[in-house]
């Protein structure tokens, strides 16, 4: 104790002495803290805190806070003034692994309604094709005929409302059962899926450009129609129903793409997808058969509703060329690298602004003989897009499509036209396990390695949770990495594990292992995906990527905690987080 309070005293006479200059870091905080050993200790310390020109950074450190309201509790002291809007009571009492633990379930909430914003703009995408928006003035008709008062036409519209929002969630409910979230994880990165899907875009795709149609068997519209003629909230029930099946062949394609992207965050992601799908559907239907009069503000069926179907089928058609690209990318089969996918893409677009301008047709089209103002604006704003993307075909890094295309690595010319660019990135000697990353990041794929090659150079580690087919991991490598303060901690003072949780290739025989994942469910470790993947579950709680840590000088989590594209997605946050991981990792020799 009384060592303590002699260190105690040394040091706040240290930090004293250079008060004047007002420069106390993060640092020298928790330093300071962690010698507390009496109420008045505390009280000193948090007064010359207070009183650092990094108040408000110091104020933000979850360190500072978490030590700060442990010791208030143990010496029961009130919380200081410039930490009272931080600290909320309620966390006095968490650990860190708790307030990391908050943190993930954040970012989860946060991808949850990314899922469902995204899912209600495609509803309403959805409505202005020609199989939903004829639908909407034949259901005020039946709504209005067939209701003895405006109150029992509300009630009606409602229900019929609801019902279109019972049958979609359903379908995503039940995908989910089917296939458990843990399936339907792993199906996104499976090559084979990601290729059968590519098949059924471009089959709806072709459709929506006007080559078939593809309908569901009759005898399943007849029967839905057959109840729906019994009236009561069975029938009503079951003409939602049969309005889901009409629309099938423009609803389809938008459905299930909705359900494989959402299927990749698991859990309730798609029945959360489909709720926000057919909530957009259904209010116009409710809306307009509550109050028939606002049907004279819609504009009238015709030619434009086979036009916005024919740019939902070019759409549909380059986001197929998507899942082709993320099979190519897990058995890093190099077919369809970077200049090939955005060829495809400039030729997709091209001809739809051939189309949009009126210089093709297509079968069902009304003849153009003049352009709309929006259709000539459109078609403009897509010939600018196509404009865009050549460049990319010489190395241009396209940060607004960032994640779509294959990244700066794959491709014919990694380096760019002409290659240039440094492209060894730690100054000490190079290691034969490295490999070239995005923006010339030297960086390894093998943990172990990775690990043994750190302690030697004496760097902390920067453990990439990222997958092949991970869109949002390429948008973070291509808009965040690449940022000079960045890249330079990327490239020299950390040293960088990236592990694949998608790859494919197997381990090798005497490290393939079955484990335990729970006391009643087993997993078998056969590919190096699975292995980094079972490490990201057991260790750090989450399977979603890209996730990001760093690692000491024992290999242990450094306090910075976690970061992710959700919180970290631009450049700001992510080199606040190196920069505290930096600094711990200094402080930890």
């Amino acid at each position: 104790m009384k060592n303590n309070i002699i260190i105690l005293f040394v040091a706040i006479l240290g930090f004293a002495s250079v008060s004047y200059s007002n420069d106390i870091t993060i640092s020298d905080s928790k330093e300071l803290l962690n010698l507390v050993s009496t109420e008045k200790d505390l009280t000193d310390a948090i007064s010359l805190i207070g009183e650092s020109d990094q108040v408000n950074e110091i104020s933000s450190s979850e360190d500072v806070k978490t030590l700060i309201s442990s010791l208030s509790e143990k010496y029961n002291s009130k919380t200081p003034e410039w930490l009272i809007d931080e600290v909320k009571i309620s966390e006095i009492s968490e650990s860190p692994t708790d307030l990391i633990e908050k943190k993930e379930g954040e970012k989860e909430s946060k991808s949850l309604w990314t899922i469902f914003f995204l899912s209600f703009a495609a509803g309403f995408a959805a409505l202005l094709t020609p199989c939903v928006f004829p639908m909407i003035p034949m259901t005020v008709s039946f709504f209005t005929k067939q209701s003895k008062s405006k109150a029992q036409g509300i009630r009606n519209a409602v229900i019929f409302g609801i019902s279109i929002i019972v049958i979609f969630t359903l379908l995503g409910t039940v995908v989910t059962w089917i296939f458990g979230s843990d399936a339907l994880n792993a199906m996104s990165t499976n090559v084979w899926f990601n290729l059968v899907f590519f098949v059924l875009l471009v089959v709806f795709a072709v459709s929506f450009l006007g080559a078939f149609e593809i309908r569901l068997p009759n005898s399943w519209l007849n029967k839905a129609d057959s109840k729906a003629d019994k009236g009561g909230l069975i029938g009503i029930f079951f003409m939602a129903l049969a309005l889901a099946l009409v629309s099938f062949s423009c609803t389809g394609p938008i459905v299930g793409s909705l359900l494989v992207q959402s299927a990749t965050l698991g859990g309730i992601a798609p029945a959360l997808g489909m709720f926000g799908f057919s909530l957009a559907l259904a209010l116009p239907f409710t809306l307009f058969a509550a109050f028939p009069g606002w049907m004279n503000s819609l504009p009238k069926s015709g030619g434009w509703l086979n036009t916005v179907k024919v740019v939902l089928g070019f759409l549909e058609l380059a986001l197929a060329f998507k899942f082709l690209s993320n099979a190519d990318l897990v058995v890093q089969g190099h077919f369809l690298e970077r200049e090939m996918f955005l060829a495809i893409w400039i030729g997709i677009f091209g001809v739809l602004a051939l189309y949009l301008f009126g210089k093709i047709t297509l079968p069902h089209d009304d003849k153009v003989e003049r352009l709309s103002v929006g259709r000539a604006l459109f078609g403009t704003a897509v010939l600018i897009f196509v404009i865009y993307l050549i460049p990319g075909l010489w190395g241009a890094p396209l940060k607004m499509i960032s994640g779509f295309p294959p990244p700066m690595s794959y491709s014919e010319s990694p380096s760019g036209l002409g290659g240039g660019g440094g492209m060894i990135s730690h100054s000490t000697e190079m290691n034969k396990d490295m490999h070239v990353g995005e923006h010339g990041i030297m960086l390894f794929h093998d943990y172990d390695k990775g690990i043994a090659y750190a302690n030697k150079v004496g760097k902390p580690v920067l453990l990439d949770f990222t997958g092949y087919a991970c869109v949002n991991c390429r948008r973070m490598e291509s808009n965040v990495w690449g940022e000079p303060a960045i890249l330079d901690i990327l490239k020299n003072k950390v040293v960088m594990i990236s592990l694949y949780v998608d790859d494919k290739a197997e381990l090798p025989k005497e490290e393939q292992k079955t484990v335990q994942v729970t006391a009643d469910i087993t997993r078998v470790l056969k590919t190096y995906g699975n292995k980094w993947s079972h490490i990201q579950a057991t260790k750090y709680k989450t399977n979603s990527q890209p996730y990001y840590r760093m690692l000491g000088p024992d290999n242990e989590d450094l306090m910075n905690g976690s970061a992710d594209y959700s919180n970290h997605g631009t450049p700001e946050p992510f080199k606040k987080w190196l920069d505290e991981g930096l600094e711990l990792f200094n402080e930890a020799k």
